[in-house]
Order: structure tokens, then sequence, then C-alpha cells
């Protein structure tokens, strides 16, 4: 029996799914319970297929074509293959008229049925042609295979488990905990990758058994097969075949897109590239803006988030923006400078925009942790709690927001961190030193004293190797510093911007509000990949070294002495902003640093310097609580570890004890 119901509008949403792999029925209640988990991705509606051991759930944020056309899941016109998606594509307008001279037929104005009809003409070879971001699954008949695909550059999550013979997988990890299958474990292997980069590099989480689908992959997953981790992987870089495979019969992850930065054979003029790379970012903010609903844009100040405000703004009159500021009565030194509010209204003023703003203080870290914690999910790079109220201002207003997110990956924001290592000796010289510096909580020498609870379960996790394998795929004969440089430019896209695409996404979903990024645009990463280390970098000789968890204003202090970074971005920003707008900015955080020294200081001891602390069920707490006096005591800058600290804590007392 194949059952399929719900009325939908259109479009970027939350996927939930359950495969049997022996064959049982799935139940429908359950499969329920799963997709009601992420209602807040979705509250538009709700639709489910079910037919015996394969069942997909959907929930809808309304973007696209506000009809009931595109409800989902959707089923091809012969019955062979369904799917549930999460995205947007830009180029599906394009991608419909090829579809169309091939004689197929549609009944919607969404991107989800070209989405489907692509993978009935061409199986997953039609990932290569997709320019957009997405989280999708596809329940192949012809294959008796289900498929999960995630977009190139990991904007949209999507989780996977399996507990026996049940495959479960979801854009959120709370779906996947509400199948009665799923056990709460903690991940000691992942908790100590974290607590070393701030981050997780490997496909890991925090929950035991539960993984996130590596960016610019997709999983295939037959009828029948045995599951185990790790899964069989293969790189594909480059489409195959024009129909789907039907070789392998055993669960296998294949990687179709990766990075590639690299120094052109024989670069073009300086010129040439300015004015390239402004069609580029018009083409995307225009392809970007796309949408049955209005629109809006962040406002930092800074260079990224002011040029896609301008652009947006001469093709949307007044449109909206939204601004997080501080509240620096109770901050210090060089976080006095931090709160962005004046330099946003500045732009607003230029771009005549219709500007918001939300003003944080110190007790509002303290209060939207647990609402925080519980939407985020997993603990991921930076002290991200501002995003959370950024999204929810936005979110009164708009169901879509334009961010300048990726700016600097792509075009070189961070001189400080890519200088420190352009005069590497070789590849091993080169991790050795970079290595050294992303160990931004705890570094090695303390390691085994902090986790000495659990030090037995996890002493065979090399962190080093954790960091050297995000290049095993890679290119790694370095001769000159371009080379290190560009060497940096791809381990930060794979690590560093991939937590903060996980932020973004599970902070922007958690208030039903859809962000787009369009220096993610397909056409404008491949420029940025290829665009010469000179037209981003100024000072390739010059090496400044900055502490990382210096509060705030990194930035600044690089900009003031080299004036270096995303050198082409600012000579795009020139067309649109006068000299007089001080576009220099730092980074995205609250003044932490003296908040939790001060204002905040009896919210940490409470929570950090208390022997019932869940998180010393697994660190010790002598050797913690000493890292935390070196900050409370004023002893040394310690902001990243004490945020990291109570996210940890909190996250245990919602997902695991």
């Amino acid at each position: 029996m194949v059952l399929q119901q719900g009325l939908f509008r259109n479009n970027v949403c939350g996927i939930t799914g359950i495969f049997n792999l022996d064959g049982a029925s799935v139940s429908p209640v359950v499969l329920r319970k799963m997709t009601d988990a992420i209602a807040h991705r979705g509250p538009d509606g709700e639709g489910f297929y079910l037919d015996n051991f394969i069942g997909l759930g959907h929930r809808r944020l309304a973007i696209i074509d506000l009809s009931s056309a595109g409800r989902q899941p959707m089923i091809s016109r012969d019955q062979q293959v369904v799917l549930s998606y999460n995205g947007e594509i830009y180029n599906f307008q394009e991608l419909r008229q090829e579809l169309e001279s091939r004689r197929y037929e549609f009944y919607s104005q969404t991107d989800s049925e070209v989405v489907l009809n692509a993978w009935v003409e061409w199986g997953a070879d039609c990932v290569y042609r997709f320019n957009g971001m997405f989280a999708f699954a596809i329940w192949d008949k012809r294959q008796q295979s289900l498929f999960l695909v995630r977009d190139r550059y990991g904007i949209k999550p999507v989780y996977y488990a399996c507990w026996g013979q049940t495959f479960i997988f979801a854009s959120e990890q709370k779906a996947i905990l509400a199948h009665p299958s799923a056990v709460r474990e903690l991940d000691k292997k992942a908790l100590l990758e974290y607590f070393t980069f701030q981050n997780i590099f490997t496909d890991r989480t925090l929950l035991k058994n539960i993984r996130i689908l590596p960016a610019g992959h997709y999983l295939q997953l037959p009828l029948a097969s045995t599951f185990t981790l790790p899964i069989q992987k293969i790189q594909k870089r480059r489409p195959t075949t024009n129909a789907p495979s039907s070789e392998n019969y055993q669960p296998t992850l294949i990687q179709y897109w990766d990075y590639y930065f690299c120094q052109p054979d024989k670069p073009s003029r300086p010129e040439e590239y300015h004015e390239e790379l402004h069609r580029l970012i018009c083409q995307a903010v225009r392809r970007q803006l796309v949408a049955d609903v209005e629109l809006g844009s962040y406002l930092s100040g800074g260079v990224d988030s002011g040029i896609l405000t301008a652009l947006a703004s001469k093709e949307l009159p007044y449109i909206k923006t939204f601004t997080c500021g501080f509240d620096l009565s109770s901050a210090s030194g060089l976080e006095l400078a931090f709160d962005e509010r004046a330099k946003a209204e500045a732009m607003s003023a230029v771009f005549k925009t219709e500007h918001y703003e939300v003003v944080l203080k110190a007790c509002d870290m303290e209060r939207c942790l647990p609402a925080f914690t519980r939407a985020l999910e997993e603990p991921r790079v930076g002290q991200s709690y501002p995003n959370y109220y950024v999204a929810q201002l936005a979110s009164k207003f708009v169901k879509v927001v334009l961010s300048g997110g990726a700016g600097d990956e792509m075009f070189g924001g961070y001189p400080w961190r890519y200088y420190r290592v352009a005069s590497s000796s070789g590849f091993e010289d080169y991790i050795d030193q970079y290595y050294l510096y992303w160990q931004r909580l705890i570094d090695n020498r303390d390691l085994k004293h902090v986790f000495s609870p659990i030090w037995d379960d996890v002493k065979d996790v090399w962190t080093r190797d954790i960091f050297c394998d995000v290049f095993l795929l890679h290119n790694n004969e370095l001769s000159c510093p371009e080379d290190y440089i560009n060497h940096s430019l791809y381990f930060e896209a794979k690590t560093f911007l991939h937590g903060l695409l996980v932020v973004e996404d599970k902070l922007s979903m958690a208030h039903s509000l859809e962000t787009r990024l369009p220096f993610l645009d397909n056409d404008l990463v491949d420029f940025a990949m290829k665009c010469p280390v000179n037209l981003k970098l100024n000072n390739l000789g010059k090496v400044a070294r900055i502490n990382e968890n210096q509060p705030g204003n990194k930035q600044r202090q690089f900009f003031l002495r080299t004036k270096d970074g995303k050198q082409i971005l600012r000579n795009i920003m020139g067309k649109y902003v006068p000299d007089s707008v001080d576009v220099t900015k730092q980074g995205f955080s609250a003044p932490d640093a003296s908040w939790f020294k001060g204002e905040s200081i009896d919210f940490v001891k409470s929570k950090l310097m208390n022997g019932n602390a869940a998180i010393y069920q697994w660190l010790d707490p002598v050797p913690v609580q000493a890292l935390l006096n070196q900050h409370l005591s004023g002893l040394q800058n310690r902001r990243l570890l004490v945020w990291s600290l109570l996210n940890v804590e909190q996250w245990l007392r919602e997902y695991i004890v």
C-alpha cells in the first residue's frame, strides 16, 4: 500500500524518514512523531509517504509557489521515484526549460518538482547541475535504494543513524531521537574533538551513532544491505553516467564535489577580475531574490553584508535590514569598540532600508541558553547565541533573509591566520603550525588531564590526524606562499565555514526563517577558488600573530596595521558606499570576555564551579576549573573555553542526563 497525504505551500523545510532494511513495515505514528519534532522548520504544512518498509516525512515553510501544487513528499509520474526535499535551487527555471524540452510536464512552479524530474532523467548525476542549497531524500524504486543528498557546501544539514535494521534520517537530530529505537549516548571521541577545535571536523556528532552527511556527498543505501560504520567512501568528481547506477548493493558514500583553491596558470589583468566579480555578485543576488514572500537582509556594517544589501536594495525598494548590537556599559579594552550599530545605521541610510536592531546585554546569554542549545543541537564554532537573537528579530518581519556568510572564507577575510603558515617548509611543517593554531580550546598538553575520567575511551583519538585528514583527498604539493594560503582557504571552507553553516541553519530555522548566502553561488565560488591570492591579500611577506581568544576587533587590529584582507571585495564595495562610511568589521560575537568575569561571573560559577555539574561525569573538575580561574581572575583570556563549557553543560542536560 502507498499512502501520501498533506497539503503544502513551498519550499524550504525539514525532512525525515525511516527505512527498514529488513523489509518490516514503517509505523505511521512514529513517522509523524519524528516529523512533528521539527515542526519549527515548516509551520506551513506537513506530508507523509508510506510504502511498507519506507516512510518519508516533510514539513513545509512557504517560500516559492504558495499553492498546494507542490505538496511533498512528491512522486514522479511513473510512481518510481519519491522525493522529500529541503532547499532552494536557484537555477531551477533554466533546468525546468531543459527538462521540458525533454518532454517532462510540470504541475507546479516549485523547484522541488524540478529536482524530482532531474533525478528521473539523470539519476544522482543531477547534483552536478544544481546551483543552490539543499538536503533531500530520494526513494528510487528502480534501484530499491534510498539516497540522501547534501549540497556542495553543506548549507543544509541532514543527519542519519541506524539501530539494528532501522535506518533513520532527518534535517535535525531531535527528529531521529523521536524514534523509539534511538539511544541517547554521548560520543566521547566527538567530545574530545570538540574541545580541541571548538568544532567537529569529522562526520561525528556529540550523540553516538548519529552522523551528519558530509557536504558535497550523497549516500546510497540499498534495501536488504547491512549498515555499518564507517561506510565505504568513493570519490567521484565528475558525472559518469546518464542514468542511475545499480552497481552498488552495499551502503556507499559518494563525494561528488570538493573545494579547490588554486593560483591560475595565466592570470588576467586585475581590472578583469574586478569586473567579473562585480558581475557575478550581481548575478548571485538576483538569483537569490526569487521568492513569493517578503525578503530582508542582515546588515552588520561590514563589507560582505554591505555589498549584498546595496545590490538587493536596488531590486527591492525599502528592503528590511537587521542588526544585532551589544550593551557595552560593562565592556573594557578592545571590546569598547565592538558594537556594530553605528556602521549599520550609516549603511541603512545610504541604501534607504527599513532598519531594525536588537541590543543584547550580559543576561541575554543566560536567558536564551536552554532554548539556544535545544535549537543548535550540537556545540559548534564561535559564541553564536547573538545569531539566535538576530534571527528571532528578522523572523518577526520576513521569511527569507540574505546573509554575508562565506565572504570571508572565499576571499581571504582572516589574513592573520593564513600568514602564520605562508612560509612553511612543506606539508608536514604546514600541518604542525596550523594544527597548533587551531587548538582553540584545550591544547594537547592538557587533554589527558582534562579527560582523565574517560581517557581509556578516547586515548586512541589523535586530533592531529583528524586535522590532517581534512586534506586527505586534496593536492598537497606546496611550493610557494600562495599555495599555503590556498591550502588554508581550503581548510577553513571545509571546517570553520561548515561549522558556521550548521549554526546558521539551525538558529534561523528555529525561528522558521530561511537564510540565503549569495557568496555561495556556484559561479561565484568557482571564481573565488581561481582568484589570485594577491588580489585577496596584500602582505604575503608579513605575519601578524593575533590570539583567537582576543575579544572582538581581531580584524580591526589587523587592518589598522596592514589594511589587508578581502581586497578585491573592498574594491567592489567602493562602488556603493561613500568613503565617509567605515566598513572595517570585527567578528560577530558579544563582549563575553568582559561579561564572563563581570556581570555573568555568578552565572558562570553556578554552572561550572559546581561539583554537581553534569560535565564532570566526563571531565576532571580540577584542571577544568583551573583553566576557568585563569579567565575569571583576568590572568588569561579563555572566553571561547568558558562559552564552550557553558554550552556543553547545557547540552548534556538537554540531551543526555
